[in-house]
Parts: C-alpha cells; structure tokens; sequence
C-alpha cells in the first residue's frame, strides 16, 4: 500500500480492546487457533491451495474484526480475490504495509 503503520501503536490498540472486552478478544483467537491455523497448516502441507485461500480469507476476516486492516489493504485483498486468486490476506503489522494472495496455477 505504501503506508507504514507503528507497530507499538497497532499493538496498543488492540490490547486496549482485549483489555475493554477480553470475551470478545477470546472467542475471536479461539476462532483463530481452530478455523484458520490447524486447518491452512495441513492445506499448506499438503498442496491445497484452495482450501489455503479460503483460510487466508477468514483469516483477513479476523483481522479485520481485530482492526488491524485498512481500507486500502481490504482494497487490494478485493482486487486479488477480483483477479482470481484463491483468497488473500494483509500480513505484516497492518493499516497498511502488504498483503498476499494464494493462487492456484498461471492464470489467476
């Protein structure tokens, strides 16, 4: 995007809002560590890049209910999808910086 964000900044917000809200915090990381790791660890080991995009799109879906995304990464991971990837994601500290997208052969 070529925006930078900091990351003690992002950071801090998001702990204020677990601190305000540790229910919400919990059920959005179980969420995490039960829909999305596990299952795009055994897609990403065994070469499915279908299943790997479908979890890069709840994932960025959790990001953004833990708002750390941005308009313009949610812009480029639309455009991905747009484009034919299989799902796409932000990375890095987010409101900003990168994001990727899986895709499945040449073409997307």
């Amino acid at each position: 995007t070529g925006i930078t964000a900091s990351t003690t900044e992002v950071v801090g917000d998001v702990k204020a809002r677990k601190d305000a809200d540790p229910a919400w915090y919990e059920a959005l990381e179980k969420r995490y560590t039960q829909e999305v790791l596990p299952v795009a660890e055994t897609a990403l080991l065994g070469g499915d890049w279908k299943t790997l995009g479908q979890t890069a799109d709840v994932n960025h879906a959790l990001l953004q209910e833990l708002s750390v995304s941005c308009k313009e990464l949610d812009d480029l991971v639309t455009a991905a999808r747009a484009a034919g990837a299989l799902g796409a994601k932000m990375a890095g500290t987010g409101r900003g910086g990168l994001m990727f997208a899986v895709c499945g052969d040449d073409e997307a």
